[in-house]
């Protein structure tokens, strides 16, 4: 996800299996900022509204339930049922979805990821405005338990995203002591939820050395295992903005070995990210690539989820800026491999674009299954 600078946070030609998909449609609606019209356009999903600069997936949960335009289907069938019976067409092993709104209830967000037919999804737990936030109402969180059963998501295709206040590794004691807590309220969350992994930004050295601030992230995700159960810490690759840790895989590897219970930490590789830190997935092969490097440094076994995202920014810029797929500078080759890649498979793959009229999450989830290539029969 973008970061934002809070307190002390410086940013200083395969057979598919929807071949009628149209890739050139897409990359015209890019270049020009046409509308771009999906050859499987889905009616619940309303384009933003005029002046809206992102998604807002960060509203309290008291808010106002969302309502989505578009008619009914002619069918006869609700909107449910019809994207239900859409979600049944993919390809196995591959759970893609989006970052969806809490708004209205904690529950909503199943819902959200049902109705643009993703498989996985992630979410905030709460306001990313306050260090403090009401506890989570025990029906509410049987409510979000009932619903991910009834649509089958499994806990581990599920990614709660951090919220963006936090900052593990921060020199200033104050802001420590409060970001060591909230991820402890973080973990507790995701335990009432019945979530097994929590994905959050590392941190930042502010004034610090990296030294100093990874061993700050380890005492705090320590810290934190102590206090709450099971639940898996995910750090997130950070594109190298700032004084952020992570934008190298050796710096999330050095916070790994500082971490206890290896058991309960893992990684989620965000392609913007990695682009804009240096490591090129643009090209042919270039996702077999940076796989093979994660191996090498940090070790595959602590892949948890990918991110998904185009880069607005050129190879290496250290700039988090998120495109819609196949309209950035990394291009849609990258995300077909990534989708046949069978060392991505049963992991979240999560998708954080911006989105634009005629090409939301649920378009972009849809060309993205339409990349999967058919398994050949023996």
């Amino acid at each position: 996800m973008p970061i934002k600078i809070i307190h002390d946070l410086h940013t200083g030609g395969n057979s598919c299996c929807y071949p009628s998909v149209s890739l050139q449609s897409a990359g015209q609606s890019c270049r020009t900022g046409a509308p771009f019209t999906h050859p499987f356009p889905l009616k619940n999903m309303a384009p933003r509204k005029k002046g809206d600069k992102k998604r807002n997936t960060e509203e309290v949960m008291e808010t106002k339930e969302p309502q989505h335009s578009g008619a009914e289907p002619s069918d006869g069938s609700s909107r449910e049922e019809k994207m239900a019976r859409k979600r049944k067409i993919k390809p196995k092993k591959k759970y893609i979805g989006a970052h969806v709104s809490i708004s209205g209830g904690i529950w909503k967000a199943v819902e959200s990821s049902v109705a643009m037919g993703g498989h996985a999804f992630a979410l905030f737990l709460g306001s990313q405005r306050s260090w403090t936030r009401p506890a989570l109402d025990t029906a509410a969180a049987v409510k979000f338990q009932e619903a991910c059963a009834q649509h089958g998501f499994d806990p581990i295709h599920i990614l709660p995203h951090g919220s963006y206040l936090m900052n593990c590794g921060s020199p200033k004691e104050d802001v420590f002591s409060k970001s060591q807590t909230m991820l402890v309220d973080e973990l507790s969350r995701c335990s009432a939820l019945g979530l097994s992994q929590f994905n959050f930004h590392p941190g930042a050295s502010i004034d610090s050395t990296p030294e100093k601030c990874m061993e700050k992230i380890a005492q705090a995700i320590n810290h934190a295992h102590q206090q709450t159960p099971a639940v898996i810490t995910v750090l997130e690759n950070m594109s190298g903005q700032g004084s952020t840790i992570g934008g190298q895989f050796s710096e999330l590897r050095s916070i790994i070995d500082r971490v206890r219970d290896k058991t309960r930490v893992g990684v989620c590789l965000d392609t913007c990210h990695a682009f804009a830190a240096g490591y090129d997935i643009s090209p042919p092969g270039g996702v077999k690539n940076i796989l093979d490097e994660f191996d090498r440094v940090v070790g595959l076994h602590y892949l948890r989820a990918i991110h998904l995202n185009d880069s607005k920014g050129k190879l290496g810029c250290h700039l988090d800026r998120h495109e819609d797929i196949g309209c950035g500078q990394i291009g849609i080759t990258a995300f077909r491999e990534i989708v046949n890649e069978p060392r991505l498979d049963n992991i979240p793959l999560i998708l954080e674009t911006p989105g634009r009229p005629g090409f939301e999450y649920a378009e972009q989830i849809e060309l993205l299954y339409s990349l999967c290539e058919k398994k050949k029969k023996n």
